[in-house]
């Protein structure tokens, strides 16, 4: 900038767009490890002089622009100005070569940033959780929810029907996806040079898939290994006779050496020069909803959450129990109360809460009540707003949407399965009589509670 010397200028966006894209490349492989790649670096962007790219072609990774503050899954998207809780799903397709699609995803993590109190947190869910697949009333593992959506051509399609799946298993709004398939982490590694691993003891997976829907075995023996993207993306997909957990520690163990590879050899000034080359790569390998001045803003987040904020976390043993459907297949089945305590735990504001707050919070969390919010007004983003304030309160609103018709002058809670402690807050939070509460009957069983939003219901604080 004019005025400003050399040395003490600061880097321009350039920059941390560089960043931004080399954080998503690494979501395949754990979004987290590419957080500290984008930390290793950053200081030597800040010392550093690069030519200028402001002549860049670079072709873009968003899928479409936005044009509503409403996001792909149809919940409003959070107010960037007033620091709000921003959650972002990320998809690993397990997409091959040549294959039409549609595809399961392979990985899913849900990343949530804190812009107000500078934290995060990542959550990594097993891909053989057995869940309920919203829209279709169907029970199926979480990673179909992505197959399911681009099949039947679900309202924007596989990334939304996984977001409102994840959505429904949590009771967290997702705002934001990014889906990357193998051959984006398998670019990504490659144009580093490859990996630094150590591998604890011997690997043999007579049934490592391939890409003609059979067999390549896979050995890999203990000891020190160099890795280039093929082979380090067989490390970390293998189950090697264990378990979806294994396959985590061994996603981070590849992205820290991608990390220290950078940090090592000092590869960011020759990274640099490359960036029209990456995007060009990566375009066809990473999707996200997010538009570039949201990921610029997640990239000056990261400059901003120092890493002992961050908290990692799994859907693991201690939150699942084993089972086999009728078909036979091997799932997972959640504990709800287990995985309650870890969402929480992930997604807890550092707002000191009086211990009346905390005690209404562990019932409405102890019952689990799942909500619809139906709008019986003609406000057209009612049910969106109350949806986001009842979540604020912490009641677990899975699902809104417009009534059966617009004309309801009084406010009505239907209570389908008992579930009284739920009901009694919703009542006194938005004063509706005893004789607006109404018990009914739900054959789905999607949903516990349904209010129905007339027109006397007043937002507090609107």
């Amino acid at each position: 900038m004019r005025g400003r010397s050399a040395r003490g200028r600061r880097p321009f966006p350039w920059f941390k767009l560089l960043l931004a894209i080399l954080f998503v490349a690494f979501l395949s492989g754990g979004i987290y490890c590419g957080y500290l790649l984008y930390v290793t670096v950053r200081d030597m962007v800040a010392r550093s002089q690069f030519p200028s790219l402001a002549q860049a072609s670079l072709p873009p990774i968003v899928r479409e622009e936005r044009k509503s503050n409403i996001s792909t899954a149809g919940e409003p998207l959070p107010d960037w100005e007033r620091k709000e809780r921003v959650n972002i799903l990320i998809l690993g397709l397990d997409q091959r070569e040549g294959e039409p699609g549609p595809w399961r995803t392979d990985t899913m993590m849900v990343l949530t940033i804190d812009p107000e109190n500078k934290t995060a947190g990542l959550l990594s869910i097993p891909r053989d959780l057995w869940v309920h697949i919203p829209a279709y009333d169907k029970w199926d593992r979480i990673n179909t929810a992505h197959f399911w959506g681009e099949l039947n051509k679900y309202p924007g399609g596989g990334p939304a029907l996984a977001m409102k799946t994840v959505y429904e298993l949590l009771g967290e709004p997702i705002h934001y996806y990014v889906r990357v398939n193998f051959s984006g982490f398998v670019r990504a590694i490659d144009l580093i040079g490859g990996v630094d691993v150590y591998v604890e003891e011997d690997i043999y997976d007579p049934q490592y898939p391939d890409d003609n829907y059979g067999y390549e075995p896979l050995y890999i023996p203990a000891g020190q290994h160099h890795f280039d993207g093929e082979m380090a993306l067989k490390y970390i997909r293998t189950r090697h006779g264990s378990s979806d957990f294994d396959r985590l520690r061994r996603q981070q163990q590849v992205i820290m050496a991608a990390r220290d590879r950078v940090m090592r050899l000092d590869l960011l000034p020759k990274l640099l020069p490359k960036l029209p080359q990456l995007m060009r790569e990566l375009s066809d390998a990473v999707q996200t909803d997010l538009q570039l001045d949201e990921i610029m803003r997640l990239a000056k987040l990261a400059d901003e959450i120092e890493p002992d904020r961050i908290q990692m976390a799994v859907i693991d043993s201690s939150m699942t129990m084993p089972a086999k459907t009728p078909e036979g297949w091997d799932v997972l089945l959640p504990i709800p109360e287990k995985i309650r305590e870890l969402r929480n735990r992930l997604f807890a504001s550092s707002v000191q809460l009086n211990e009346a707050q905390i005690e209404d919070l562990n019932k409405l969390a102890a019952e689990g009540a799942r909500i619809a919010v139906r709008n019986g007004t003609p406000a057209g983003s009612m049910a969106a707003r109350v949806a986001a304030f009842l979540r604020e309160q912490g009641f677990q609103v899975v699902e809104y949407s417009n009534a059966d018709r617009f004309d309801y002058r009084q406010t009505l809670i239907v209570d389908y399965t008992g579930k009284s402690y739920t009901v009694r807050r919703l009542a006194q939070l938005f004063g509706i009589p005893p004789e607006n509460v109404r018990p009914g009957s739900n054959p789905q069983g999607a949903v516990d509670i349904c209010l129905i939003i007339g027109e006397d219901l007043e937002l507090p604080g609107e």
